[in-house]
């Protein structure tokens, strides 16, 4: 439990200077990495704590906005990959630095999909300051795992957006869906996907076209309606219709959802399951307060 609580101040933005440079000397690895990420650590800290014997530290540091550049220079360097991955997607680091990491081919074994994943760069290709020019590369890796890291680069251009919206692989596509500067063309394309998931993020997508919110009000996937339901850009006629959906948890979802008019809510309020009647109730309560 001690440790516990000192690796909480460790991590508290409110804790003085000069306790966080006492508890950078820890015994505890973990106490030192959560003085390495927090941004409130002083750069002679920050530092000490770049040359720490464990690669955790080393990667709390390289992942903190604070860290200077001389130092996210020798970090991206390090041996350790997931060292450099922190610096590859610290947005502090330069874009000359991001280019450097771009190139870099580590790989590891992901067991839960059985497959290699380059996390350098696919932490470079998630990096908003990564120049277009290394994002347009990343964009054709024969990784897919790349690829979908760019699709979720909120600063993508939108001629790659458009290019990884017809991906072969889901994952792609479905990052693409979910990425909010995704153009409501592109959007509206994907809405026809035949995968679940991919629908489900367009479905819950502010930019999504109404028209496509509508069609996908319909769709035959609960957890496609679900997301409609969900979405403050659903057009009122969609609520309206997804407010009597057969499943509680459209329902709801539809009792939350901020642009639902309060007449389906007062009627949602009096709905056959708890569920649905509580999220319309305290709806209303906070409508009223």
């Amino acid at each position: 439990m001690e440790e516990l609580e000192l690796e909480r101040r460790a991590s508290s933005h409110d804790t003085e200077p000069e306790v966080l440079e006492e508890l950078s000397r820890s015994i505890s690895w973990r106490v030192r990495r959560a003085v390495g990420w927090n941004p409130s650590t002083p750069v002679p800290v920050l530092r000490a704590l770049s040359r720490d014997r464990v690669q955790w530290v080393r990667e709390a540091v390289a992942g903190n906005p604070n860290t200077p550049l001389d130092v996210l220079e020798i970090l991206a360097r390090d041996p350790d990959g997931y060292v450099r991955s922190a610096v590859a997607l610290n947005t502090a680091t330069p874009e000359s630095l991001l280019s450097e990491l771009s190139e870099d081919e580590m790989v590891e074994f992901d067991t839960t999909n059985e497959r290699l994943r380059y996390i350098v760069m696919e932490s470079v290709a998630k990096n908003p300051r990564t120049p277009d020019h290394d994002v347009f590369r990343l964009s054709a890796s024969q990784s897919d795992d790349v690829r979908a890291a760019v699709a979720s680069n909120p600063m993508v251009p939108v001629e790659i957006m458009e290019k990884l919206s017809r991906d072969q692989s889901w994952m792609v596509r479905y990052r693409v869906a979910r990425n909010p500067v995704t153009p409501p063309e592109v959007l509206g394309r994907l809405a026809d996907d035949r995968i679940t998931d991919v629908r489900a993020a367009v479905a819950a997508n502010v930019k999504s076209p109404p028209d496509s919110l509508i069609a996908l009000s319909r769709d035959r996937m609960i957890e496609v309606r679900r997301a409609v339901a969900e979405n403050p850009s659903t057009p009122v006629g969609a609520l309206e219709a997804l407010s009597g959906h057969w499943s509680f948890l459209v329902r709801e979802a539809v009792a939350k959802n901020r642009s639902t008019p309060a007449s389906i809510v007062e009627r949602l309020s009096s709905d056959p399951d708890p569920s649905v009647q509580k999220a319309a109730r305290e709806r209303l309560r906070g409508r009223t307060a």
